[in-house]
């Protein structure tokens, strides 16, 4: 059985990449949607039209990843995409937040972003495609975002190490670093602060299609847009600490 699995398949960007995937893999016997919101995930296979296999449930618990990882093995399933994109932030200064909350980006961003590379690694055969979504906010330190940017830093660093082990194996990985996307994103994370706030928001349409021409051709990074395409530059040429000052400056932390 040849599938994609798309987590954070519920809303966003994610909700996307299920729409866009089929378009682009004709093949696929299955796509698996991976979410919390079973409403909005059987809504979402009504507009599908490939066979769909919801998998409705939390992935900062165990269970969810037993239940994956005991489907791809029963059905001798072999993932032609996998998109990681499941994922949640927190604005605002360190400490601000309940210490919970702080907690679970990293749960999830992290352990929950790991997790899902390992259950699928054996399942990855030749060509297929890895879809790792880290975020503009891993290029750089980030007061007033400083959990979530740290967060996504992990999953861009272990992406391009990943990239280079899987190479032998034929197995692609492309990290995707978009800016602010015009989701539900900033309603649960709080909006932008300061001059932050004026952002332009990028469609999550445009961006996904984007990701996904640059999977085809296997490359590393994926990035949206003149200005986080910048921002990916000044990260690589300023100081830790000179970007860290002119983020706070600019969200007047």
């Amino acid at each position: 059985m040849k599938i994609a699995i798309v987590t954070g398949a519920s809303s966003g960007m994610g909700r996307e990449f299920a729409k866009q995937v089929n378009a682009l893999y004709r093949n696929l016997d299955e796509i698996w949607l991976v979410a919390r919101r079973t409403d909005r995930l059987k809504k979402l296979e009504k507009e599908l039209s490939i066979p769909v296999r919801i998998f409705d449930g939390d992935l900062n618990r165990d269970y969810i990843y037993e239940r994956i990882e005991k489907e791809l093995d029963r059905n001798h399933a072999q993932i032609r995409m996998l998109v990681n994109n499941a994922g949640i932030g927190i604005s605002g200064k360190f400490g601000e937040a309940k210490r919970e909350e702080e907690l679970r980006v990293v749960e999830l961003n992290c352990k929950g972003f790991t997790k899902m590379l390992l259950v699928c690694k054996p399942f990855l055969g030749r060509a297929a495609r890895v879809i790792n979504v880290a975020s503009a906010a891993a290029f750089s330190s980030q007061p007033g975002f400083a959990v979530y940017a740290a967060s996504k830093s992990y999953a861009y660093r272990l992406s391009m190490a990943l990239r280079e082990e899987w190479k032998t194996a034929g197995i692609s990985i492309t990290t995707v670093c978009p800016g602010p996307v015009d989701t539900e994103f900033f309603s649960h994370s709080g909006e932008l602060s300061g001059k932050s706030e004026k952002v332009f928001k990028a469609r999550p349409e445009a961006v996904v299609r984007k990701a996904l021409l640059d999977a085809v051709d296997r490359k590393a990074v994926s990035v949206y847009g003149s200005s986080m395409k910048a921002a990916r530059i000044a990260g690589k040429l300023l100081p830790d600490t000179l970007t860290a000052f002119l983020l706070r400056k600019l969200n007047a932390v």
